[in-house]
């Protein structure tokens, strides 16, 4: 009875997948993906009343589901779409040693979350003078779903921020559910504070948090270098978005892991609102506090209301922050791995 009862639960599980990822399809939108996707539904149904005997049935349900399968996996993700303007345009750069120059940093002016003017620059970083690592937590409504970002530090108080995005098309809001069908492109989205935290915090309404990360200077230099490469193979072949693989929280442990022995899988990846507490019980946050404590006083939302468009945003909202140190060579870390 258990095992039917799971075989069941599989079969079904398949079947709503498979049907949503027929309506999620990259058929034109409307009323024939509509239509496809019933049509798909009811050959489903027609196969459970009418396919005898039953083992001939499930032969015939997977075989479908398979199909649906390999015809999702070969659609392809492109980057010549007609994009919102504030992704339009990819970051890219130019590793030479420890000189890094990174291409179409953003740095929208915001009127409001939907009214901006889009601008970008090209800065050089030294990766020698990366002093900090920084991780942002963006509440913006579900208790258990937040938005992550990394944010590294340079001597001389610049910064520069890192946000793993879903790419949307002009006239396209983001979708937990399609986020998971292949509707939206991947793009690192490389800006000044200014831009990536100042628009949840002035204009989404959102609750920002900001803690500096502890760890060897070794450990963040990798990691940066790491998003330099991701950010150059984007430019040259697009990648789709997934809302549980893909995302703002699994690929950053994804560039973190190989360098970090502490990197295992965690379910707070996933509800990745709770992503802090995880990191604070790892010791990679501020410990000189309870984590009630350091969370309280890590919210930043208020500062970067007052700071907004002045210059020195990225210094105010850090002021008087706990555990905002300039990282060490050699310091305790979530360790590095050597690599072999």
């Amino acid at each position: 009875m258990g095992f039917r009862l799971l075989r069941g639960l599989v079969f079904a599980g398949l079947a709503v997948w498979s049907t949503l990822a027929v309506y999620y399809s990259n058929l034109p939108p409307g009323w024939m993906r509509s239509l496809a996707s019933i049509f798909y539904l009811a050959v489903l149904f027609g196969i459970l009343i009418r396919v005898r005997p039953w083992w001939v049935a499930r032969m015939v349900l997977l075989a479908l589901f398979g199909g649906v399968v390999a015809w999702f996996l070969l659609i392809p993700p492109s980057n010549n779409r007609d994009w919102q303007p504030d992704v339009a345009l990819l970051p890219f750069a130019e590793v030479n040693g420890d000189r890094v120059t990174i291409h179409n940093v953003r740095n929208c002016d915001y009127l409001s979350e939907t009214n901006y003017t889009v601008s970008y620059y090209d800065r050089v970083y030294d990766v020698a003078k990366l002093q900090s690592a920084d991780l942002y937590v963006c509440c913006w409504g579900p208790p258990l779903i937040a938005h992550t970002m990394l944010s590294f530090g340079f001597e001389g108080g610049n910064y520069v921020c890192f946000s793993i995005e879903a790419r949307k098309e002009k006239g396209e809001g983001f979708s937990a559910i399609k986020g998971f069908f292949r509707q939206f492109e991947l793009i690192y989205v490389v800006g000044d504070e200014r831009d990536l935290v100042r628009l949840r915090t002035n204009y989404r309404g959102e609750s920002v948090y900001l803690y500096r990360l502890n760890g060897d200077i070794a450990v963040a230099r990798q990691v940066f270098l790491g998003y330099m490469k991701q950010i150059n193979r984007l430019k040259d072949q697009a990648e789709w978005y997934n809302a549980v693989t893909a995302n703002c929280t699994t690929l950053i442990r994804g560039l973190a892991k190989p360098y970090v022995k502490n990197a295992r899988f965690d379910w707070r990846i996933l509800a990745n609102a709770r992503v802090d507490e995880m990191a604070y019980e790892r010791k990679s946050l501020d410990q000189t506090l309870p984590f009630a404590e350091l969370k309280a006083r890590s919210q930043i939302t208020d500062r970067a209301k007052a700071a907004d468009k002045d210059p020195a945003f990225s210094r105010r909202i850090r002021e008087k922050l706990p555990g905002i140190v300039t990282l060490r060579e050699g310091a305790r870390d979530i360790s590095v791995k050597k690599q072999t």
